[in-house]
């Protein structure tokens, strides 16, 4: 049986800003389940309603258990480019569609030097994980096409992919590039990056 794909990145982008008020959260806390009431209770995202502060601090949390709690606090004590490579890669982790797309896609066309991804590409992926993936064929239209779009604000956010769809190469910190490789080099592979590149940011 094939995996199913989770699918629901439906709103909003990296949460660059928000998913550093959580995590410090977390990180005083030690307990994911408090630290989503907390973030609720007090609206500490300034969300306005109810529904969206649980809806967003829900989906926040989600991405951000994907991060140990060596890159939690590296997310916060990095500069921006850094916490968005570490957002898009908690994004990566939650959701195997995106990941798959980072790696099939985005880096296959950086590295055969095609620096330009279109929503054409990504329908064209989308479309072939159907074959294997019935979810992908049971969502609405509309929520696709949210899906394609959330997705490409995300790369935006990164700065893996400009507003015009070009492919910008990925410039990970050896720091961060070292400490991801932890779990091993494919979590490297979600980045457009040669592996030239890969081998210098781990110098």
């Amino acid at each position: 049986m094939t995996e199913r794909y989770q699918l629901s990145f439906t709103t909003g982008g990296l949460f660059l800003q928000e998913a550093s008020t959580v995590a410090e959260c977390y990180l005083r806390l030690g307990d994911w389940p408090a630290t989503r009431a907390l973030v609720r209770q007090e609206n500490l995202l300034q969300v306005r309603t109810a529904a969206a502060a649980t809806r967003i601090s829900k989906e926040i949390t989600a991405r951000l258990q994907q991060l140990n709690e060596v890159e939690l606090q590296t997310l916060l004590e990095s500069g921006l480019r850094d916490q968005a490579y570490l957002l898009w890669v908690a994004a990566c982790r939650r959701y195997a569609l995106i990941r798959d797309f980072a790696i099939e896609v985005l880096r296959e066309q950086y590295v055969l030097l095609r620096r330009q991804v279109s929503f054409a590409d990504y329908d064209s992926f989308y479309n072939g994980k159907a074959l294997w993936h019935a979810e992908l064929d049971e969502i609405a239209r509309s929520t696709q096409c949210k899906l394609r779009q959330n997705l490409f604000r995300m790369l935006r956010e990164a700065d893996l992919v400009s507003d015009q769809h070009a492919i910008h190469p990925a410039q990970l910190s050896s720091h961060l590039a070292q400490l991801l490789a932890r779990r091993g080099l494919q979590e490297l592979l979600i980045f457009p990056a040669t592996e030239n590149d890969i081998q210098r940011w781990l110098q």
